[in-house]
């Protein structure tokens, strides 16, 4: 292979979104992906291959610090973690970017504000196509742009859940979605969020910005090339990357890397890199300040009213997203899950819960997603083993959590629903993973500089949910994809035409 000039490492949002904007630079690029393309089986319409079988599963496991082996919920596949993703694209609120108080801690400034990325935001919804309509949060940051296609469409459960907590005085609003709901339909009458996409109702990572970066006759996927060490040479620059091709192992030295593979393992990457000593990691921070969403899933059961939904995932409420805890403090945003049915509960259920039972609160729940921030801490961290990847996770702020479930709770039942449960997520999900390898002014305390530029490596660059600084309380794709689009607009301008 004729060494490239850049060197992809991951087709997730972040390395596909990249990829996409360096199309047409004249640029010769190498995408390397561990994974496949998904294929197109019965399993990717089957809530119980899907939700009991784990079909869709890494055939890995990892560690807690103690030992204890888990199976994590991340996906290989071209495309990555967005190929089951929600396709939730919105924006951090202009308040996430500064200096925040919440019940837990204080969730620090980004090293530049909104208005920064804003413009960013715009292009990266067009690039997703995403469906959504302005003007019915409250917490809304400033749009220079409008959606570009309409919302949506609630089903008729969820247009009276919209209006049953409009009349308690809250603001329900319209998801940002990058879904083409006809085409999604067309597949199989499913919801799409957890669902694998193999087709084009979907806009993900490999929908969405691959399919535009790879009509560059100069940008290559190359699918098994399974990353697993960087070399930094002399001069602190990327020499080399060492991969796994099919079992055989090869290495390329392009002038710029992009590490991409993921809040998780862009960290392992950097971590068992320079003889097993790590690499970028003067300010001892990378692997650390791991986040993951504090959330769970709240389920509405009116017994007398059978919610008959398909997808149900249209609707957000941000009412307590700056405020709502104690002392005003924040607490956080609730959405819509796709809708469950028996096999998911059955998957989480004592295995003596009757079937018959579980049936009948599915089809009579309305099934929600409350998440809260998760703040950065030094101890939060992803480590290695040789490679092994070990996992020690340090929730903060619950308290936002239990105060943001309590706040749902007494809405849902006086919206006429009886009968409210919950249940957290744990670290079997990826709930939007992100920090490990964050951004800041300040090489002593940040790996990256505020264009994903590592502060030791002038070559290399990590752009992934790794780079983000804080969690915020909402989905990250967007501001992932943002970001991205931004960098990579730098290195076409600054790297490229240097």
């Amino acid at each position: 292979m004729k060494q490239p000039d850049i060197v992809i490492i991951g087709s997730g949002i972040g390395g596909a979104t990249v990829a996409s904007a360096l199309a047409g630079s004249g640029a010769r690029i190498v995408i390397l992906e561990r994974g496949e393309r998904l294929a197109d089986t019965p399993e990717t319409r089957s809530y119980r291959s899907i939700f009991v079988d784990g079909h869709f599963r890494p055939r890995e496991m990892w560690r807690e610090p103690d030992g204890t082996a888990f199976n994590p919920g991340n996906f290989y596949f071209v495309g990555g973690n967005s190929k089951l993703f929600g396709a939730v694209l919105l924006r951090y609120r202009a308040e996430d970017f500064t200096e925040m108080q919440h019940l837990g801690g204080v969730s620090p400034a980004w090293p530049f504000p909104y208005q920064e990325l804003e413009p960013w935001y715009g292009k990266a919804e067009r690039l997703f196509e995403v469906r959504g309509e302005l003007g019915q949060d409250p917490t809304e940051p400033a749009h220079s742009t409008p959606y570009s296609h309409g919302p949506v469409p609630d089903e008729p459960a969820i247009a009276r859940a919209r209006a049953e907590l409009k009349a308690q005085g809250l603001h329900p609003a319209t998801l940002p979605l990058g879904v083409d709901i006809d085409a999604w339909l067309a597949g199989g009458r499913t919801p799409w969020d957890g669902f694998p996409n193999t087709g084009k109702g979907k806009r993900d990572a490999e929908s969405a910005p691959l399919a535009v970066a790879l009509k560059d006759p100069n940008i290559e996927l190359v699918t098994s090339a399974h990353v697993e060490t960087l070399e930094a040479g002399r001069g602190g620059r990327i020499e080399a990357v060492h991969y796994t091709h099919k079992g055989e192992r090869k290495q390329l030295s392009p002038k710029l890397v992009i590490l991409s593979a993921g809040a998780i393992n862009s960290a392992a990457i950097l971590l068992r890199s320079g003889d097993g000593k790590g690499i970028a990691n003067r300010s001892d921070q990378v692997g650390r300040n791991f986040m993951n969403h504090n959330s769970s899933a709240m389920l509405a059961i009116n017994p007398f009213r059978r919610n008959d939904s398909v997808y149900q995932k249209t609707l957000m409420l941000n009412d307590y997203y700056l405020t709502g805890g104690r002392c005003g403090l924040p607490l956080g945003n609730v959405q819509l899950l796709g809708k469950i049915n028996g096999d998911i509960l059955k998957a989480n259920a004592p295995w003596y819960a009757p079937r018959f039972a579980l049936d009948f609160m599915a089809g009579h729940a309305v099934d929600w997603y409350m998440m809260t921030e998760d703040l950065p801490h030094p101890e939060s961290r992803i480590m290695v083993d040789g490679k092994g990847i070990i996992m020690q996770w340090r929730r903060s702020n619950m308290e936002s959590l239990s105060g943001l479930e309590a706040k749902m709770r007494a809405h849902f039942k006086a919206a006429g629903y009886p009968i409210v449960l919950s249940r957290p997520f744990d670290k079997r999900t990826p709930s939007h993973q992100c920090g490990t390898v964050r951004m800041g002014n300040d090489p002593a305390s940040a790996p990256l500089d505020p264009l994903c530029r590592a502060f030791d490596h002038q070559n290399l660059f990590v752009v992934d949910g790794g780079c983000l600084p804080t969690s915020a309380a909402v989905n990250p794709a967007l501001t992932i994809a943002a970001q991205a689009l931004r960098v990579a607009d730098h290195i076409v301008s600054k790297e490229l035409a240097a």
